[in-house]
């Protein structure tokens, strides 16, 4: 189908006066409204928090010392309760002798022999409580103290249960 003269100029009459205009202008109103994205203030913030988060934290990370003396506390719990669960399933005393300021952390267990006797050197201060716990064949403790406390971290050892923590 061709179009007449009449129907090309009535068609370039819509386009150049009001409806043409209209639909494109139109057009570009709904695209403004439909466009996605940050704006700078954002930006701006995002990174000024992201900022303040990384000097807080960034500190903690440098230091070795703390994570060191939350392994050595982890690793003589780990050792007490593995010395109480070995006295009660052998029906005999333990013994864990517990000792700091090594240079390398080296935990060994010797069960065999009459007195069995687990050791256990860290590196970090043990600043209160060095020295040998002995748990009786109902995984008591027998020893006086009860608290080893090294680089800040307690560790309790309660008297009538064993229960380490």
């Amino acid at each position: 189908m061709r179009l007449s003269t009449a129907q090309i100029e009535a068609i370039k009459y819509e386009s150049e006066s009001g409806f043409g205009t209209l639909a494109g202008e139109h057009f570009m109103v709904e695209q403004k409204k439909n466009q996605r994205g940050f704006t700078l203030v954002e930006l701006i913030t995002v990174m000024v928090i992201v900022g303040i988060m990384a000097v807080a934290v960034l500190p903690r990370f440098f230091t070795v010392s703390d994570f060191e003396d939350r392994g050595s506390a982890d690793q003589v719990k780990s050792m007490l309760r593995f010395a109480q669960k070995t006295a009660i399933a052998q029906h005999r005393n333990i013994s864990v002798a517990i000792s700091g300021g090594a240079t390398s952390p080296n935990c060994t267990t010797t069960l065999a022999g009459a007195s069995p006797e687990l050791t256990c050197q860290v590196k970090s201060t043990v600043t209160a409580g060095a020295g040998t716990y002995t748990f009786n064949a109902l995984g008591q403790r027998t020893s006086a103290t009860g608290v080893i406390t090294m680089g800040g971290v307690n560790i309790t050892i309660e008297a009538e249960t064993g229960y380490v923590h």
